[in-house]
């Protein structure tokens, strides 16, 4: 898993303190990704596309690469599926996303179409999540910051970046009951083992409701 440098460190290029070093993985709460949502503008374009990039980490669990280098064809909006043409190790896949997630995308995707209109350059060329002067994609190491900045600002005292996202994807999935192989397919992983090392975070949960749930009668002295 990548870590998270601190801002100043990415910003001059110093390695920070913190590299080579492995964090493990915190699932994040529906009420403190709901917090960092309601940070973005709900107006302002850089604020939706921000805010649909959230979500489509969140609700679909892709790569911030897989996210970043996704195009408007790559989104069946009448199916609920996304297709990822180059995953990790060029793989191609086909996922899906809830209905509420792609409405998001779908407010996003109309801003951008006006804003394309204004600056002069042709939605359907460019990534859906871009710059607002070019249409350039976003660049990773943005959206690293951000999600920073906006877990902190959301005073979340976990560590909070881009694949947290992934992991909290891979956990709801799990937690909603849906099978394990499944949860491989969304996640593009080739090995199972991996799939469970990430949805790991469920066994505490399952022993610890499993225990309460125990009844015994304790006999009179």
């Amino acid at each position: 898993m990548a870590t998270t440098a601190p801002v100043s460190a990415r910003r001059t290029g110093q390695a920070p303190g913190n590299k080579g070093r492995r964090y493990p993985a915190e699932v994040l709460e529906p009420s403190e990704v709901q917090a960092m949502l309601r940070l973005c503008s709900p107006t302002a374009p850089t604020g939706l596309r921000n805010r649909a990039m959230i979500v489509v980490m969140w609700r679909s669990g892709l790569r911030i690469g897989e996210v970043l280098a996704l195009h408007p064809k790559d989104v069946d909006h009448g199916r609920g599926a996304i297709t990822v043409l180059r995953g990790k190790g060029g793989k191609r896949r086909t996922v899906g996303m809830d209905p509420e997630a792609l409405a998001v995308v779908e407010r996003w995707l109309d801003v951008r179409g006006r804003v394309a209109a204004e600056r002069g350059w042709r939605p359907s060329l460019h990534p859906i999540f871009c710059t607002m002067a070019a249409g350039t994609a976003v660049k990773a190491p943005y959206v690293r910051e951000l999600i920073h900045r906006l877990g902190a600002r959301a005073g979340i005292a976990k560590r909070v970046h881009p694949h947290g996202f992934r992991h909290t994807c891979a956990f709801e999935m799990a937690m909603e009951g849906i099978p394990v192989h499944m949860i491989q397919r969304q996640l593009g992983h080739t090995n199972l083992n991996t799939t469970e090392r990430y949805i790991s975070h469920v066994a505490p949960a399952q022993v610890i409701a499993a225990m309460r749930d125990r009844r015994w009668s304790p006999q009179a002295d």
